[in-house]
Formats: C-alpha cells, structure tokens, sequence
C-alpha cells in the first residue's frame, strides 16, 4: 500500500494542509513569535470546518503530523479501503474500541481514518452505537469528505453521495 507523503518541511501562505484529527486548514501566514523567552516561527493555520486557528512550530511540523491533502492515487486507496468487506469488526466493549478509533482518528493519516469510518458504518447494521461511537463516526465521516472534495475537486455533498453509495452496495 502507498504510504502518505511526508509533510513538507516548507509549507508556504495559502497552502492547503491537513492538521491531525482536526482536519483541512489554510496556512494564513507565518509569524514570528515568543514564546517562554523562545523566539519561534510558526505557521498560523485556520481549519476550514470551525474557524478554529491553530499555531505550529514550522520545527515541529513532522512531530505533529501536519500534512499535505492526499493526491489522486491516495484517493483511490481510501475508496478501496472503504468498500472492503472482508474484516473482522472487534467485539471487544465500546469504550475500548472508542480509545482504539480515536487513536487511529489522531494519527491523521487518511487510510487510519477510514478505517474507522468502514468499521463504524458496518457496526451499526449490527448493533445500535453508542453515543460516543456516533459522534466519532460524523468525526471520521467529515475528516474524510473534506479532503476528498478537496482532492478530488467535487463539492462535499458529491463526495458524501459517493461514500453513502458504497455502504449502500
């Protein structure tokens, strides 16, 4: 399976990039700050679903996982990861398999969070989720249609259709 591309040491303004478990943002700019007497570069980074800023150390990119959007054959490999079938989902209690999810979900890495959104859309034609597993699952499902839209150049509708049709198949 292709691995991610390493985020880019150098990511410039207007950049599209995606912040683990938050989600695509636009790098607004890059500012000069200190911090604890620590004078630091960071990239100020708006998040596209909330508004919400966030500043990161452009030293400390790799660490925390900031990323460029998924390119075409990336796209591929989540399609496919979504429609397989042939899985075990884990009977293991719903508080465990929610800590496992959301350390998959922190990861950032798209296929990661497929993943869960494939398990957690095929768990609920076996059982009710619980409220937590829900909000997880909206959590996946939105993570995953705003980077495919934007990756894709379709609207977050058209990818949401599309993602509905496989767990429709």
């Amino acid at each position: 399976m292709k691995r991610e591309r390493e985020a880019l040491s150098k990511f410039r303004v207007g950049d599209i990039a995606v912040y683990p478990a938050h989600g695509v943002g636009k790098i607004s700019s890059i500012e000069n700050r200190e911090i604890s007497g620590n004078k630091q570069q960071f990239y100020i980074m708006k998040i596209m679903d909330n508004g919400m800023t966030i500043m990161v150390p452009t030293t400390n990119v790799k660490n925390v996982g900031l990323r460029e959007v998924i390119d075409e054959d990336q796209v591929d490999i989540v399609y496919s990861i979504l429609r397989e079938r042939d899985i075990s989902i884990d009977n293991q209690t719903w508080n465990r398999r929610y800590r496992e999810y959301m350390d998959k979900i922190r990861t950032g890495s798209i296929y990661e969070i497929a993943e869960v959104l494939r398990d957690l859309m095929l768990l609920r034609f076996q059982k009710e989720l619980s409220f937590g597993e829900r909000k997880m699952l909206d959590t996946a499902r939105n993570l995953i249609v705003k980077e495919l839209a934007i990756s894709e150049d379709l609207t977050e509708q058209e990818v949401a259709e599309k993602i509905d049709g496989i767990f429709e198949e």
